[in-house]
């Protein structure tokens, strides 16, 4: 491997600078060498009574060596944590930039690569999958009515009863506005028309609180199947045309 083979190369060169072959070192401290040679190395750990390291024999391991090797092994670690921090950091970041600002749910940005993912995922295992696509009919009435800190709240609490209704595969993503999607894998069409319109049942029979007063939710909903010939944009609005003739229809 490179970064044994790196220390082996500066464990030569100590004994070129250093000229000595000292004495035999602790079995203590000659095991923690060997057993962190095999981590370094992705081999096996070694014996208790092994004595060479990384191809070093006991003679060439003098103190200049091993606190040379010590130093390179502890900067190693030190730099694999550096690199586990800032992996755990970049996740920290992807998690906020596919997030909504506002509610608890995806962002339109992330609704579209998952779909994308999941267009791939049906094309290979023929496995059904539908969006619901779901509208919360005269919202600017509740912030005419209550203002924008009220409306903020309902849509919170919107996004929080659709993630309460939601099966474990399911995603749940706000377009924008007070606009809803949900994506639902292993779900045919027929599926997704009950499971729509059971969302927007339950959302219409549970108002909105805001202290003594009181917001009712009207719902318009739309579905469309997620199939590999369509992109992910075109899916997103047949879904979106959908809710919108539906409620054309309701409303004559």
């Amino acid at each position: 491997m490179l970064i044994s083979g790196l220390i082996r190369g500066f464990c030569r060169m100590a004994l070129k600078v250093t000229g000595t072959r000292n004495q035999p070192f602790s079995d203590i401290r000659r095991r923690a060498l060997a057993e962190a040679g095999a981590r370094v190395a992705g081999g096996r750990p070694a014996r208790p009574d092994e004595t060479a390291f990384l191809g070093l024999s006991e003679a060439e391991l003098t103190p200049a060596v091993q606190g040379a090797i010590w130093t390179l092994l502890t900067e190693i670690d030190d730099l694999r944590q550096e690199v586990a921090r800032l992996k755990a950091q970049l996740g920290r970041i992807e998690a906020l930039a596919d997030q909504d600002p506002l509610v608890p749910v995806l962002n339109r940005r992330a609704l579209i690569r998952e779909l994308d993912r999941i267009r791939t995922f049906s094309h290979r295992y023929g496995s059904p999958a539908a969006l619901l696509y779901l509208d919360l009919d005269d919202f600017k009435n509740v912030n005419d009515s209550f203002g924008h800190p009220a409306g903020d709240l309902a849509l919170r609490a919107v996004a929080e009863r659709l993630t309460a209704q939601a099966a474990d595969t399911d995603l749940v993503a706000r377009v924008g506005g007070d606009e809803f999607a949900v994506v639902l894998t292993q779900a045919s069409l027929p599926v997704a028309e009950i499971r729509a319109r059971n969302l927007a049942r339950n959302l219409e029979s549970n108002p909105i609180q805001f202290g003594e007063w009181t917001a009712p939710i009207h719902v318009s909903y739309g579905v469309s199947e997620i199939t590999p010939d369509l992109e992910s944009e075109e899916i997103l609005a047949r879904a979106d045309a959908d809710m919108y003739a539906r409620r054309q229809k309701r409303r004559t």
